[in-house]
């Protein structure tokens, strides 16, 4: 998803020298192309309970056989009640190796009761596309598809493969792009980095002016645990100084008032050094110092204050979920918490696990609950950060480009995982207002999405181009 590009980290990114790329506007066609494109998959329900991931895979695939696309370049990959699709776009080998294209075609659940319009009929009205999943990810699915279908029309030749992932479960398990990693390799081969178009964007002021422009290079890694006591139990007329409840409240206090160690990677010192003069104040001091010096104490007691950048610091682990007991009149055999955490690039899950459970103490149990994928954080390629930095100027001259660290988990955490550097690099620009992601009357600026043409094809010109 487009997470919240919170005010927090904008600044200028690293000093590059770059020669002024101008964007080409979207001829009317390509807008056609794009807004029906958009119009038709945000009509199929694509959330858990919808179920037409499937249809919808099925539909695009048409649309990039009927584009000209060979058959033996499209896949749909069903898997269970879902399905993802791959396409691959031919180059002629001469600029190095294939470069991934992601997006996701589910969204979350959406009730019609609950919105100003129907979710699932994508409406424009005051200067805004309303619809779920016009913002997480069907925008970058548009964008994309489109972006695709343009060049091949064109008789564009890339310098080297260009290969799209719509996966059909982001929001969910990730299964789909699990399955692609381990049982369809192949069909990705030796890809050389993703470019993820479900993280990363801009952000606009209220004034709807451009402020910065967020390059997603590393994500926490997404695991939970299970805190589990348990007892004998007993009679409630006769309470016990052993109890599960207490013993599982007593683990829960002590990982309240638990930090994990301050870490720092390149793509956190760079937002901090980048935020520190944006900020001001005591806060962007501290980011100036823990730039300066990594790890620096004061600056980090102070960062930790603010919940946006203390995510940045740390591994971090919080209680969601609860449930014990089995009667009002019976003292408690079992007591469990869910602890959800946000593990920092390069830090072990079960090293997490033992940290835990030595915090929660012998009497609690601490187990993980589902896989997760531990994942570093993407080297800061010029190539691309370059590349990023013209597509963006091209529509938004001057804006500042900076990388970030999201606290969240995309499916570009399974490919960091499985070796491949990814990069969020979202076309949409948006005020934080408007962010309604997962939310009711999610939106997009019209303005926005139409722009984001232009980003995508001015990305792939400067990667996969002819100079």
């Amino acid at each position: 998803m487009l997470h919240r590009l919170c005010a927090t980290l904008p600044g200028a990114f690293i000093a590059f020298v770059l020669s002024a790329a101008v964007a080409q506007t979207p001829s009317e066609a390509e807008r056609a192309q794009a807004l029906d494109l958009y119009r038709h998959i945000i009509a199929y329900d694509t959330s858990i309970e919808g179920g037409q991931n499937p249809a919808m895979a099925q539909f695009l695939a048409q649309r990039f056989r009927a584009g000209g696309f060979a058959e033996a370049d499209i896949h749909v990959l069903p898997l269970d009640a879902t399905a993802g699709l791959l396409v691959r776009y031919r180059g002629d080998g001469s600029g190095g190796r294939p470069i991934l294209l992601l997006a996701h075609m589910d969204v979350v659940q959406a009730r019609r009761a609950e919105w100003d319009h129907d979710p699932f009929t994508l409406v424009e009205e005051d200067g805004f596309f309303f619809g779920r999943g016009s913002l997480d990810n069907k925008a970058g699915v548009a964008h994309l598809a489109s972006l695709f279908l343009t060049l091949r029309a064109e008789g564009f030749t890339p310098t080297r493969d260009l290969i799209l992932w719509f996966s059909g479960d982001e929001e969910t398990t990730g299964a789909t792009t699990t399955a692609l990693l381990t049982q369809h390799r192949e069909l990705i081969g030796d890809a050389e980095f993703a470019l993820n178009s479900d993280a990363g964007g801009g952000q606009l002021s209220d004034s709807g002016a451009p402020l910065a422009y967020l390059v997603q290079t590393a994500e926490k890694t997404y695991a939970s645990f299970t805190f589990t006591a348990r007892n004998a139990g007993g009679h409630s007329s006769a309470p016990r100084e052993d109890n599960a409840i207490y013993d599982l409240a007593q683990a829960l206090a002590a990982l309240r008032a638990f930090q994990f160690p301050v870490m720092w990677n390149d793509t956190t010192i760079a937002a901090f050094r980048n935020g520190a003069t944006a900020i001001g104040g005591p806060e962007g001091e501290a980011m100036r110092r823990f730039a300066e010096h990594p790890g620096d104490r004061r600056a980090a007691r102070i960062l930790s204050a603010n919940p946006h950048t203390s995510t940045l610091l740390r591994t971090t682990c919080v209680a969601t979920m609860l449930s014990g007991g089995h009667a009002e009149n019976a003292l408690p055999q079992t007591a469990t918490a869910t602890v959800n955490c946000r593990i920092f690039p390069g830090v072990a899950v079960a090293d997490v696990q033992r940290e835990l459970q030595a915090i929660a103490g012998r009497g609690v149990e601490v187990a993980p609950l589902g896989p997760s994928s531990a994942t570093d954080a993407s080297p800061l390629r010029a190539d691309v950060m370059q590349a990023v930095t013209r597509a963006v100027h091209a529509n938004y001259p001057g804006v500042v480009v900076t990388p970030y660290m999201s606290a969240g988990a995309t499916d570009g955490l399974y490919f960091r995982a499985a070796g491949i550097p990814t990069y969020g690099v979202g076309g949409i620009f948006i005020r934080e207002a408007d962010d309604f992601s997962h939310g009711r009357d999610e939106r997009v600026p019209v303005a926005s999405f139409y722009a984001g043409l232009a980003h995508w094809r001015v990305l792939i010109n400067e990667l996969a181009g002819r100079r």
